[in-house]
């Protein structure tokens, strides 16, 4: 945290549960469900069809039809089902103080996530937290191969905050989190909510970990000034 004067946030994880209420296996499924109306089911192998996450399931047909018009309307699909969890997310425990704190002493904050940006959005504005980030989110676009882990939205929010790589900080809690911000040139800290992830991370040779945003709250109204440059 120190000398961060911007923080990179991903989305779902570290500021909230987005398919808290609406669980995402549930949505991966109507996609294979959908592919399999259409004829198309032989475009997903075995093991793609039960996937539990529904961008795993979207990244699998981009990866064969790139571009394509059934990728675009997936990507639709994703973005309007995102759009209804974000109604019922599920704050992440100190994530409102902690991002009310340090956007109050000083630091810039940007969303990057693969997330759609319409519901990072709608969320934020419904815990009264969308004035601590806007402009400055970035999320999926139609191009998913710019997806995490490319670097793309977290270069964009470097670049659009006129910010030099060394004073960021990401916070995400995935694999893709962390290969895009040591692409990025950006230090990272991994949130991970239970052992999975923290085993995931380990994996990915993530040194710094907590379990909690509580002590980086507890830490930066202990030391604001040599917490934010």
């Amino acid at each position: 945290m120190a000398g961060a004067r911007v923080v990179l946030w991903d989305f779902d994880g570290p500021i909230c549960t987005l398919f808290a209420r609406h669980p995402s296996v549930g949505v991966a499924a109507g996609f294979v469900e959908w592919l399999n109306r259409l004829g198309l089911a032989e475009l997903l192998d075995e093991k793609e069809r039960r996937l539990e996450d529904p961008q795993a399931v979207l990244r699998a047909i981009d990866r064969r039809h790139r571009g394509s018009d059934l990728v675009a309307e997936m990507e639709e699909r994703l973005t309007k089902e995102e759009l209804h969890a974000a109604a019922g997310a599920m704050p992440t425990a100190w994530a409102d103080p902690l991002i009310r704190t340090w956007k109050a002493v000083g630091s810039r904050l940007a969303i990057t996530t693969n997330n759609s940006p319409q519901a990072v959005r709608k969320y934020l504005k419904s815990r009264d937290l969308l004035s601590c980030f806007a402009p400055h989110i970035y999320g999926r676009t139609r191009d998913l191969g710019l997806l995490k882990p490319d670097p793309h939205c977290l270069n964009r929010a470097l670049n659009a905050m006129g910010a030099h790589p060394s004073t960021a900080l990401m916070i995400g809690d995935s694999l893709f989190d962390a290969t895009a911000a040591h692409r990025a040139g950006v230090s990272f800290l991994g949130y991970a909510r239970d052992e999975d992830k923290e085993k995931s991370l380990r994996e990915a040779e993530v040194e710094d970990i907590v379990g909690s945003l509580e002590p980086l709250l507890r830490l930066l109204r202990e030391r604001p000034t040599n917490l934010t440059g």
